[in-house]
Order: structure tokens, then C-alpha cells, then sequence
């Protein structure tokens, strides 16, 4: 019996290794599409951003909308100086959004006129790639 018990034991370590490795590794595949959108997003690239975020952002904000959302949220901030990822969580199900994979990324940026900013970016799986379902900074 004591064998059986440590074996489960075992097992059930395995397995809240493996689902670990899993979450770390979607994180971590989540920070590279968000960094990469990111990157279209500080090159003042906002249509291609758009064009490049995950079908269910597409369907909430149209085009034109986010061109002037996302402008009049970065002009005043300046260009970026410097970005790093201090939070990122996994997550199958968000508030007013469907379920799916999403992981949320929080992000503590420098800005020309901003010293101390937090960009929160939520890839999601869309299809096959990660991309961008939401974008708030403050």
C-alpha cells in the first residue's frame, strides 16, 4: 500500500511539473508575439499592430477606432526607453472575454515623458499563434 501511495505521489508530482512546464513555456511564447507587437506599436506602426492583434481584438475595435486610441494614448508619453517583464499569468478564462489561452503580461516601461509606466498586454491563442487580444497602459 505504502508503494502504491508514494507512486501516485510521484505521478502527481510529474504532472504538476509537466503542466508547469507547459504555462512557462505559453508565457513565455505569449512575451515573444508581445514583444514583437509591441515593437509595431513603439515604431508608431498602428495599423499594421492592428492588423497583426488576434481576431477577437479585431472584431471589438475596428481600424479606425484603435488608430486614434493608440495615438492619443503614446503620443504623450514619448518613445520607449526601456521595457521589462515583471508579471506574466496564464489564464483560460478573462472577464468579458470568451474562453481560450490567454496570458497576461505586465510590462514596466520607460517612456521620454513618462518615467514610470505599466503596459499590460494579453495574448491570446488565436488559431495556432499567440497575438495580442488586449493593450492598456498607465
Amino acid at each position: 500500500m505504502k508503494t502504491i501511495l508514494r507512486n501516485c505521489f510521484l505521478l502527481l508530482l510529474m504532472l504538476a511539473s509537466m503542466n508547469s512546464y507547459a504555462a512557462d513555456e505559453k508565457e513565455r511564447d505569449a512575451d515573444q508575439a508581445a514583444g514583437k507587437w509591441l515593437a509595431l506599436v513603439d515604431g508608431q506602426q498602428y495599423l499594421e499592430s492592428w492588423n497583426q492583434a488576434a481576431t477577437l481584438f479585431k472584431q471589438q475595435v475596428g481600424a479606425d477606432h484603435w488608430l486614434q486610441a493608440i495615438g492619443a494614448a503614446r503620443k504623450p508619453l514619448g518613445s520607449m526607453i526601456s521595457r521589462k517583464l515583471v508579471s506574466a499569468t496564464y489564464a483560460t478564462s478573462l472577464p468579458g472575454a470568451p474562453d481560450g489561452e490567454y496570458v497576461v503580461l505586465q510590462y514596466q516601461t520607460t517612456f521620454k515623458f513618462k518615467e514610470s509606466a505599466i503596459e499590460t498586454v494579453t495574448p491570446m491563442l488565436d488559431g495556432n499563434h499567440w497575438r495580442v487580444s488586449g493593450y492598456y497602459v498607465r
